[in-house]
């Protein structure tokens, strides 16, 4: 009865572990697209003449608030796969990262930040762009 015990413990434990070991291996399968859509969301916004008519804050808005949130989860994840990676039970079956993997890590890290620096960008100089006139002081005391 104990041995069977230990089993069912050895057998959860070892569900666990593939259940993670498939995870991680979907984030690292979803790296490829990850890169494509950064591109693709890159070369987008250098386009600037058919876009004027999107720069509306209800479009505006969502889309800086996504791709916020999607580099903030770019960033988080491949903090995690290295956190993982890095973990001494993961030691014994560590590979070293071929050079294309190292690359295109490193190339989502990079546009991840520039994501986060572009969107800051955006919103610091549409601040100042499109800020309303201020009207003096005088003005107003004399309109009443």
């Amino acid at each position: 009865m104990e041995s069977t015990k230990g089993m069912g413990i050895v057998s959860g434990a070892s569900v666990a572990m593939a259940l993670l070991q498939s995870l991680c291996t979907a984030v690292l399968t979803v790296n490829s697209i990850r890169v494509g859509i950064g591109l693709a969301a890159l070369a987008a916004g250098s386009i600037a003449a058919p876009l004027v008519p999107l720069h509306k804050d209800s479009i505006r808005i969502p889309m800086l608030a996504t791709a916020v949130v999607g580099a903030v989860v770019n960033l988080v994840i491949l903090a995690w796969v290295r956190h993982l990676r890095n973990r001494p039970e993961s030691q014994w079956r560590r590979r070293e990262l071929t050079r294309k993997q190292r690359i295109s890590e490193r190339l989502q890290i990079a546009m991840a930040i520039l994501t986060l620096v572009l969107v800051a960008a955006e919103v610091w100089t549409h601040a100042i762009l499109h800020r309303p006139p201020t009207v003096p002081p005088t003005a107003i005391s004399h309109s009443l």
